[in-house]
C-alpha cells in the first residue's frame, strides 16, 4: 500500500501547477496555428564562406538575392528586427573554373515557421582562377605638357605589387600615378607623394600604393 501511495503522491505533487503549465502551453500552440500564414519578398546579400586563399573571383556575381517566404505572420513580422535571412555559400570544396550555386533551403538560414519558396536568382555562377602576385612597373603621369618644365625625374619605389586572378594579372604590363602638376611649382627639386591607379577591378594592390615622385625642374 505503501509504494501505491508514493506513486500516487508523485502524480498528484504540484497537480494544478502541472495542469496550469499545460493549458499555458496548449494556448501558445494555438494561438500560434491560428496565426494567417503571409507571404514576404525580402533582399539579402549573398555572403561566401570559406573561400579558398590561393583563389580569386574573376567575375562579378549576384550581391544580394530575393527570397520569397512563407509562414506566420508574427515570424515574418520580425524579419529584419534581428531575425533577417541569410545566404550563404560554403566554397571550401572549390576548384578553379567555373562553378554553380543553387539558391535552397540548405544554403539559406530561416527563422523556424518561416519556408522558402523560391529565390531570385535561383542559381549563382562564380568564376575562380589561382591567385597571382607579381611586381609592375610604375609609370608616372603629369598634368599638362611638363616637357617644358621638367629636367629630370625618378620615382620611388619604381615597380609595385599587384594581386587578383591569374590571366587578369599577366595583362597588366604597368601601374600609372595621380596626375602629377608641375605648373605651381618654382625652381629646384621638388618631392609629390601620390598614388598609383591599378587599372582593373578585380586586381589590388597588397600593400600601399603611394609612391613619391621627385621632379627637377629646368631653369627659367
Amino acid at each position: 500500500m505503501s509504494v501505491l501511495r508514493r506513486i500516487w503522491g508523485a502524480v498528484t505533487h504540484n497537480f494544478w501547477w502541472r495542469i496550469l503549465a499545460l493549458a499555458a502551453a496548449v494556448a501558445i500552440w494555438a494561438l500560434v496555428a491560428s496565426e494567417p500564414e503571409l507571404s514576404l519578398f525580402v533582399t539579402v546579400p549573398l555572403e561566401y564562406r570559406n573561400l579558398p586563399e590561393n583563389l580569386e573571383i574573376n567575375s562579378a556575381p549576384p550581391e544580394t538575392v530575393t527570397l520569397e517566404l512563407r509562414g506566420p505572420s508574427g515570424e515574418l513580422r520580425g524579419v529584419g528586427d534581428g531575425r533577417s535571412p541569410s545566404v550563404v555559400l560554403d566554397m571550401s570544396s572549390v576548384t578553379p573554373g567555373l562553378h554553380t550555386f543553387n539558391i535552397r533551403d540548405g544554403n539559406v538560414r530561416l527563422a523556424r515557421g518561416v519556408r522558402l519558396v523560391r529565390a531570385t536568382p535561383s542559381e549563382v555562377r562564380v568564376d575562380l582562377e589561382q591567385q597571382l602576385v607579381r611586381t609592375v612597373p610604375v609609370h608616372v603621369r603629369f598634368a599638362g605638357d611638363p616637357a617644358a618644365a621638367i629636367a629630370h625625374y625618378d620615382v620611388t619605389p619604381d615597380r609595385l605589387s599587384i594581386v587578383g586572378p591569374n590571366r587578369r594579372v599577366e595583362q597588366i604590363a604597368s601601374v600609372a600615378t595621380d596626375p602629377v602638376d608641375v605648373s605651381a611649382a618654382a625652381k629646384g627639386t621638388i618631392a609629390f607623394r601620390v598614388n598609383a591607379l591599378v587599372d582593373d577591378p578585380f586586381v589590388r594592390f597588397p600593400s600601399s600604393s603611394a609612391v613619391t615622385v621627385t621632379v627637377t625642374l629646368k631653369s627659367k
